[in-house]
């Protein structure tokens, strides 16, 4: 077991995912800090630290800095849903994102459209080797036929993931959502809240990052249907399923 190392940061979107992972910490211990919960503990043999992200890019970012300057990880690796925006992602799928965007971040004409004021750049990438470590866990946890009893034809995604303060929940909006990013070169697989906020944040303080998201609608008018049952019935599952794979990878 390793207890030297600094802790990884495991970050959900959601409390069904958190609960379960809580629920298989070896010593687990909460610390409340910047009016969150943090568990500590261990997690097939890894130092761990787990957190709730909150929903949106300031509740998120504020997370990831609360890990790193509280808790000192070194690496960060965020789990939850998202919808589906390229073609051939559908629901029941898993997106790991190779990197990152912002499609609600517009300064023109003082930058570029998308582009990160004082950055000179778009997008976030993720760290190479934790990518890779859990695009493969992603792929090897779908392979068992009992996790995709919902949705047999599950398939995993590596690419572009975009983020935004706003519920993409309408055809037309997500049409023309993909449309516009296209038009800037982003061709995006899947649209969520979060994940481009912590990327900046790991990009800021050099912490490898990596994420990845279950298709729990196609950002459509759909989007909320039987949202809560999807997250306890599949993307909980697919969570502990990936994280569990991932870790003992590592």
């Amino acid at each position: 077991m390793s207890t030297t190392l600094a802790p990884i940061a495991i970050l959900s979107a959601l409390a069904q995912e958190q609960r379960g992972l809580i629920e298989l910490l070896q010593g687990p211990s909460k610390v409340s800090h910047a009016g969150r919960d943090f568990w500590l503990g261990h997690l097939h043999g890894h130092k761990v630290v787990l957190a709730l992200s909150r929903i949106g890019k300031v509740a998120a970012a504020t997370t990831a800095t609360a890990l790193i300057e509280r808790f000192g990880v070194q690496r960060m690796v965020f789990t939850g849903v998202a919808g589906g925006l390229g073609r051939g992602v559908n629901v029941g799928d898993v997106v790991v994102g190779h990197d990152f965007v912002q499609h609600d971040l517009d300064v023109s004409p003082l930058f570029p459209r998308y582009e990160v004021p004082l950055y000179g750049k778009t997008r976030f990438d993720g760290d190479v080797v934790l990518t890779t470590a859990l695009f493969e866990a992603s792929r090897n946890a779908l392979s068992d036929p009992h996790l995709l009893q919902a949705y047999p034809a599950a398939k995993v995604h590596l690419g572009l993931i975009a983020s935004g303060d706003r519920f993409v929940s309408n055809a037309t909006e997500s049409k023309d959502l993909r449309a516009a990013l296209l038009a800037a070169g982003h061709d995006v697989l899947a649209v969520e809240m979060e994940g481009a906020a912590v990327a900046q944040v790991c990009h800021d303080y050099s912490v490898p990052f990596a994420a990845v998201r279950t298709i729990s609608d196609r950002a459509d008018d759909s989007a909320h249907a039987d949202f809560p049952s999807f997250i306890d019935l599949v993307a909980s599952k697919y969570a502990q399923a990936i994280v569990a794979t991932f870790l003992k990878t590592l």
